[in-house]
C-alpha cells in the first residue's frame, strides 16, 4: 500500500504498473470486493458525472436561489464562438459550474472529494475526453489516478473545508485532476506528481468563506477556477516544467497551513466573502 507521492512513483517504475492499476488493487484489498467491482462503480461514478454536466449546462437554479444559470450562460457564450482563450479551457470551466450549480440545485453529483469541489475533476476530464476522443475506459483510469493522488492528500493533509479551508478542497480537487489529465496525455507518473504539486501550490491559503454558510458562493466559480488551475499545470508539467518543492512536501505545507488558518475561514462564515455587506444580506435573506 502506498502512503505518499514517493511511495505512489516508486511502486509504478518498480512492479511497471500504472497508478490507476495500483489504486484499483488497493480499494479492492481494502474494501474485500473484486477488482472487476471497483471498476464497475466507478464507471457509475463517471456515469452521474457526464449526467450532472448536461443538467447543469441546460440550466439549473439552486434551492436557495442565490445562484444559477451560469453554466448555461457560459455553454452559449462558447457556442457564440467569440471567446479569447480555448475551446477546452472554457468547456472545463463550464462543466465544473455546471456540476456544482446541479448539487447547489439539490441534484444527484459525485463529490470528488467533496460535493463542494465536485465540478473540477468531471469538468477538466470530460472536456479532455471531448477534445482527444478518449473513451470511458480510459477516462475511468484517469479517475483511478485522480483517486490515488486523493487518497494520498487526505490521508497526509486535508480534503474538507471545514478542516484546512477550501485549499483542502477546490486544492485537493484541482490536484487530483491535473495528476489524471497529465496521466490522460500520456505523462510519466512523475509528471503526474509535479502537476499535483504545481496545481497544490496555486491554491495554498485559499480561505473557505461561503455566503450564508451554503456551498454555493464562492465556490462554484472557484471550481471553474481549479478546472482551469488543472489543466494549466497538467502543461507545464507535460513540458518538462517541475516542481522546485517535492511532491509530499507541497503536500505537508498545505497540511501546516490549514492547521494553523483561523477557524474563522474554515467553512465558518465567520470571515472573508461571508462577512462582506452582500454577505451578511444573504445571510439575513435566508436565516432570518
Amino acid at each position: 500500500m502506498f502512503k505518499s507521492v514517493s511511495d505512489l512513483v516508486r511502486l509504478v517504475n518498480e512492479q511497471k504498473k500504472s497508478a490507476a492499476k495500483l489504486m484499483i488493487e488497493q480499494e479492492a484489498l481494502v474494501s474485500d470486493t473484486s477488482e472487476a467491482e471497483v471498476v464497475a462503480q466507478m464507471r457509475e461514478s463517471f456515469n452521474v458525472m457526464k449526467k450532472a454536466v448536461q443538467k447543469g449546462i441546460n440550466g439549473v437554479v439552486s434551492h436557495s436561489g442565490m445562484c444559477g444559470g451560469d453554466a448555461k450562460k457560459l455553454w452559449e457564450y462558447i457556442q457564440n464562438n467569440t471567446f479569447i482563450t480555448d475551446i477546452t479551457l472554457l468547456k472545463a470551466a463550464c462543466y465544473a459550474i455546471a456540476t456544482n450549480e446541479v448539487n447547489a440545485s439539490m441534484g444527484i453529483i459525485c463529490a470528488t472529494p467533496t460535493a463542494g469541489s465536485s465540478g473540477i475533476l468531471p469538468g477538466a476530464l470530460i472536456a479532455i475526453q471531448e477534445k482527444c476522443g478518449f473513451n470511458d475506459d480510459k477516462i475511468i483510469d484517469a479517475l483511478f489516478v485522480a483517486g490515488a493522488f486523493g487518497f494520498i492528500i487526505a490521508n497526509n493533509a486535508f480534503i474538507s473545508g471545514a478542516a484546512g479551508g477550501c485549499q483542502a478542497e477546490i486544492g485537493s480537487a484541482s490536484s487530483m485532476a491535473a495528476a489524471a489529465v497529465t496521466f490522460l496525455m500520456g505523462g510519466s507518473i512523475e509528471q503526474s506528481a509535479h502537476a499535483m504539486a504545481m496545481a497544490m501550490k496555486n491554491m495554498l491559503g485559499l480561505t473557505c468563506d461561503p455566503l450564508a454558510g451554503l456551498v454555493e458562493v464562492p465556490c462554484i466559480k472557484r471550481n471553474a477556477s481549479g478546472a482551469v488551475n488543472a489543466i494549466l499545470t497538467s502543461e507545464l508539467a507535460l513540458a518538462g516544467i517541475e516542481s522546485k518543492v517535492p511532491w509530499d512536501e507541497v503536500i505537508a505545507a498545505m497540511y501546516a497551513t490549514g492547521k494553523y488558518m483561523p477557524s474563522i475561514f474554515k467553512e465558518t462564515a465567520l470571515g472573508g466573502l461571508a462577512t462582506t455587506p452582500t454577505g451578511i444580506k444573504w445571510k439575513e435573506i435566508l436565516w432570518s
